[in-house]
């Protein structure tokens, strides 16, 4: 990821840094799930916290045109870093297990990988849902119809890909102008109102259902409930809820320029960095010891730590190989281009990589 740059949304990439920093206390605090303002917290932050970024991403994955340069940059900045921590993350599995696993199938993603493999999809569908009258519903229909069948136990995170659909969709159908009404007075009171109710409402949700609901990855038929009523109607009661706390977050979102703004480039080393450090204290006796009240504090600000500390430009630099990969040793730079092929004359050699998008 590169330096923010004038043309961009300081609103956006505020946004970007604050959830992926909920992203990292979210899978920070797991250790104290079970104490109970954790257990709350917990529930809150997975309301919208992926819904928000993935909406965000759809909204800038806008001018994917699937051309052979964006496919080609698309593979370099998603498919090459995922094969890299999977990898990573295999090995801190069969270290910390004392061997390998019964399946070492690439096609299904470790942790937090599985979001590398719904952008890549999302992305290629970009011009197909552009096409469309009623994107947007049409995506919800598929949400919520695909979870009432097996997905394939987790292969290529197919749950995920199809539940969270219908946000990303949601982020393409936007246009600048519609972030304009979240400056509204009135808005913002709201949002505030929003925010706190969900958060009381956190509390007893935390207590009465399952996480599961919260993660959007298995079929509804694997519930104790009916697949198609109530469960239907409560995936799409979290669907609202996570778009109504995403334009509240969205619209207490500072636009201006901050510290935190040019960080909001750097998501992808936050996200890739922070799952390989929580994975390796994971199989510390970390999560043996953390408990309470104190427990929570310290998870929280190992999480703020850990955000900031993979924000540094040296350890950027460490993790550029993994994080922004430069194939170029690999990849052939005499390929003709499309108008060389038909007889035009050749615009020139290289590849034109670049760094990845910004999601």
């Amino acid at each position: 990821m590169s330096e923010s740059a004038p043309g961009r949304d300081a609103r956006l990439d505020n946004a970007k840094f604050i959830l992926i920093a909920l992203v990292v206390v979210g899978h920070a605090i797991q250790p104290v799930r079970n104490f109970e303002p954790a257990s709350a917290l917990y529930y809150w932050i997975y309301f919208f916290h992926m819904p928000a970024f993935i909406m965000i991403s759809g909204y800038l994955s806008r001018s994917f045109d699937a051309s052979s340069r964006r496919v080609e940059k698309l593979v370099v900045s998603l498919a090459v870093p995922y094969l890299i921590f999977w990898a990573i993350h295999q090995t801190i599995y069969g270290v910390e297990r004392g061997g390998l696993p019964e399946s070492l199938s690439v096609l299904r993603p470790t942790w937090t990988l599985w979001f590398l493999v719904a952008l890549f999809m999302w992305r290629l569908s970009v011009p197909v849902w552009q096409r469309l009258r009623w994107p947007v519903a049409i995506a919800v229909l598929i949400s919520v119809f695909a979870s009432t069948t097996d997905l394939g136990g987790g292969t290529l995170a197919l749950g995920r890909v199809l539940s969270f659909l219908p946000f990303f969709v949601l982020g393409l159908s936007l246009r600048r102008e519609h972030f304009a009404h979240l400056d509204r007075v009135w808005v913002r009171i709201l949002s505030v109102a929003v925010l706190v109710s969900t958060a009381v409402l956190a509390v007893p949700i935390s207590d009465r259902l399952s996480r599961d609901w919260l993660l959007w990855k298995d079929s509804l038929t694997d519930r104790a409930i009916d697949p198609i009523m109530p469960s239907m109607g409560i995936r799409l009661a979290f669907m609202g809820l996570a778009l109504v706390m995403t334009i509240a977050v969205l619209a207490l979102t500072p636009k201006r320029q901050m510290w935190i703004t040019s960080l909001g480039a750097y998501t992808l080393f936050i996200y890739l960095g922070h799952s390989v450090a929580l994975l390796v204290l994971k199989a510390s006796p970390w999560y043996e010891r953390v408990d309470g009240a104190v427990g929570l504090v310290l998870s929280i600000a190992l999480a703020i730590g850990l955000t900031l500390l993979l924000c540094t430009p040296w350890v950027r630099a460490a993790l550029s190989w993994a994080v922004e990969p430069r194939l170029t040793w690999l990849l052939r730079d005499d390929v003709p281009s499309r108008e060389t092929a038909r007889g035009a004359p050749a615009a020139g050699a290289g590849a034109g990589f670049a760094a990845g998008p910004k999601s």
